[in-house]
């Protein structure tokens, strides 16, 4: 490990995110959304740009926030989109499913939506019916094969189900299923990689409780790795308990590559390449 990832790893208390800033190629935030940030998108993507983060995805999680993200990635050169429902709130919108759906289908179109998401399966909180949000999964999944975007996945205590519904659809193209937060084990990052799929890490993977993450983290390949805060959540240490930016992927990138004794510079090279085959900007 060199001695400057080693630093940044075991880095304590606040830190300048100037200095954390990234090395060329950079870095870019795979998951993110702005629209409830509540700051000004052209303060949002200008300290991002400085700390080395040159594109963001920001992602829907029901109709609204979706035509938010689509518009702006229309008027941003920096920001793509993400479009779907989240699984948490396909219940709020199951009666109105065909009208919310082809919707959210005529947004997929956009040329600068590059995923179909966030969408899976939540079985931490009960604000869905396991099978209503099961039903929305896979029609988001024919929406996804449709378009020949990638499928966006926010798996919450549910890996066996999320991972069964998908290998009905399978087998996968690679990098067209992609892991948002992914929290899975050892295994778990064994079972994706043999399938393909696109592993997101965020913030969470830097602090000290999260020794099964960062033990997933080093275990997966880096050519399906990719790095997203999930701002406003999720925030990484240094800054642990603070609102979240896109800016602050730096610090996970930083991690990420100490995490697996990789050279930022060539980890930030991979993680281009990896952005590139996914999201196909």
């Amino acid at each position: 490990m060199s001695s400057q990832n080693e630093s940044v790893l075991h880095r304590k208390g606040p830190a300048d995110l100037e200095a954390a800033a990234l090395p060329e190629p950079g870095g870019f935030d795979a998951h993110t959304h702005i629209d409830i940030m509540g700051l000004p998108v052209d303060g949002v993507l200008a300290a991002a740009a400085a700390a080395g983060i040159k594109r963001v995805v920001n992602v829907g999680c029901d109709l609204p926030s979706s035509r938010w993200s689509v518009s702006a990635a229309a008027e941003y050169a920096d920001v793509y989109a993400a479009v779907a429902i989240h699984p948490n709130e396909t219940g709020a919108v199951y009666r109105e499913r065909e009208p919310v759906l082809a919707a959210i289908t005529d947004l997929a179109d956009s040329p600068k939506v590059v995923a179909i998401g966030e969408t899976g399966l939540d079985y931490y909180r009960d604000r869905a019916a396991r099978e209503v949000q099961q039903a929305w999964f896979r029609a988001h999944i024919e929406l996804a094969q449709r378009t020949g975007k990638p499928l966006m996945i926010h798996d919450r205590d549910a890996h066996e189900d999320v991972l069964s519904i998908l290998a009905e659809y399978g087998p996968w193209p690679p990098y067209s299923v992609i892991f948002h937060c992914f929290s899975g084990d050892v295994e778990m990052v064994q079972q994706c990689a043999a399938a393909g799929y696109v592993m997101s890490f965020a913030g969470n993977v830097t602090f000290k409780n999260a020794v099964a993450l960062q033990e997933a983290a080093r275990a997966a390949p880096p050519q399906l790795m990719l790095a997203e805060t999930d701002a406003p959540f999720m925030t990484p240490v240094p800054h642990r308990g603070k609102p979240n930016s896109p800016a602050m992927t730096a610090y996970t990138i930083r991690y990420l590559a100490a995490l697996k004794d990789m050279d930022i510079t060539d980890f930030c090279a991979q993680l281009q390449t990896t952005g590139t085959r996914t999201f196909g900007w």
